[in-house]
């Protein structure tokens, strides 16, 4: 058996940004459309008119001020509210594979090795853009690795699966090296067009190594446990998928096809989940919770990560103990906690203790207790 061990992380982020101010603008200047167009109707009654949004509405619900998106202009056309991206030829790499070269190019060099090094790559995702072939076999290709690859859709909890998928297969010698990417095209699947959510999501890749401790090459995090868990609801869907276009209105913009969710449950149900979950892994691995340095959490709201920080905790956390970058990059669903960890964690001593939790649709919740080690 092997001690598995995080040797590097990487992060790529888009270029383009749009701020609460600017997407409020564009928002608000739909529903002037759409109010006008149903105007009759609305004075009916048969249809409801739409309400504005607001930077401080924004603010004070989620935290959020700014997101990182693959393309602004459509997203910021009161027409089209959705990404406008290129079609690519299948000879072409994917605008995920893409993403992702980026972010593992990052986390090898920080981890001191090349792809051809690597020997798994897991493409943990909420949404991937085709069916077949992988993504993760088209990542393996460009990066020249060998061994093999595969997807995993555990929705906001993706990294954290795969996290623990990997470590276990590093663990009992199957492979040596591997690499966890998330590339994360988030303003695809929102509905730009709802208030409830529409400021919620922003695009990025992240990438982690995974491999040997023995092996590592510097600084590294010792993956000390894994904990993982799932329980089915529907406050969290996505009805999209290849059978829409066999159902007999399945050619329609219809609303459930997008990111749907039922806020008010998901905030009721999935903070006593996760803080339950948090609380077994750490008794489970004989860690008291004085005894974590740090929290990296699933980044999607704050008032969340708050709750669950003072619940783990029991107080409130130190000001850089429980660190959030969802005001920078809002929800990037499996990517947001290791965001936080590869910002986050270069300043932590040897023998210091921290743990990933990401959570989400499904309900699922992962976690991951890391402990720093420094080459010696």
């Amino acid at each position: 058996m092997y001690q598995p061990a995080i040797t590097g992380s990487g992060v790529f982020t888009p270029k383009e940004v749009i701020t609460n101010d600017a997407l409020v603008l564009a928002f608000n200047a739909y529903v002037a459309r759409y109010n006008a167009e149903h105007a009759d109707a609305i004075a009916a009654g048969t249809v409801d008119a739409k309400s504005t949004s607001s930077s401080d509405f924004i603010r004070s619900a989620s935290g959020i001020e700014q997101r990182f998106v693959m393309d602004s202009e459509g997203v910021l056309d009161p027409g089209r509210m959705y990404p406008r991206l290129r079609q690519r030829s299948d000879d072409e790499p994917g605008i995920m594979a893409e993403m992702a070269m980026d972010a593992c190019g990052k986390a090898l060099t920080v981890a001191g090795r090349t792809g051809a090094e690597v020997d798994l790559v897991i493409c943990a995702a909420s949404n991937h853009e085709r069916a077949y072939p992988a993504i993760a076999i088209e990542i393996q290709q460009l990066l020249g690795a060998g061994g093999f690859a595969f997807d995993m859709n555990v929705a906001c909890s993706s990294a954290t699966f795969g996290i623990q998928a990997a470590a276990d297969m590093v663990r009992v010698g199957s492979v040596r090296c591997a690499i966890v990417v998330c590339p994360e095209i988030c303003s695809g699947h929102l509905e730009w067009r709802d208030r409830d959510c529409h400021f919620i999501f922003g695009d990025v890749c992240t990438a982690v190594v995974i491999e040997r401790a023995e092996a590592a090459r510097g600084a590294h995090f010792v993956v000390r446990s894994t904990r993982c868990a799932t329980q089915f609801s529907n406050n969290i869907r996505n009805n999209n998928g290849f059978l829409r276009r066999t159902r007999p209105d399945g050619t329609q913009d219809r609303r459930d096809m997008q990111f749907m969710q039922n806020g008010r449950s998901v905030f009721k149900e999935v903070l006593p989940l996760v803080t339950a979950h948090i609380a077994g892994h750490l008794e489970e691995a004989q860690v008291d919770a004085d005894q974590l340095r740090r929290l990296w959490l699933h980044q999607a709201n704050k008032s969340m990560n708050d709750f669950i920080g003072r619940k783990v905790l029991g107080r409130d956390p130190a000001a850089d103990q429980q660190p959030n970058i969802l005001q920078d990059y809002a929800n990037t669903s499996s990517a947001g906690s290791i965001i936080a960890f590869s910002r986050h964690s270069d300043d932590l001593d040897h023998g210091d203790l921290g743990l990933i939790c990401s959570f989400g649709a499904g309900y699922s919740v992962g976690s991951v207790l890391l402990e720093r080690k420094d080459t010696r």
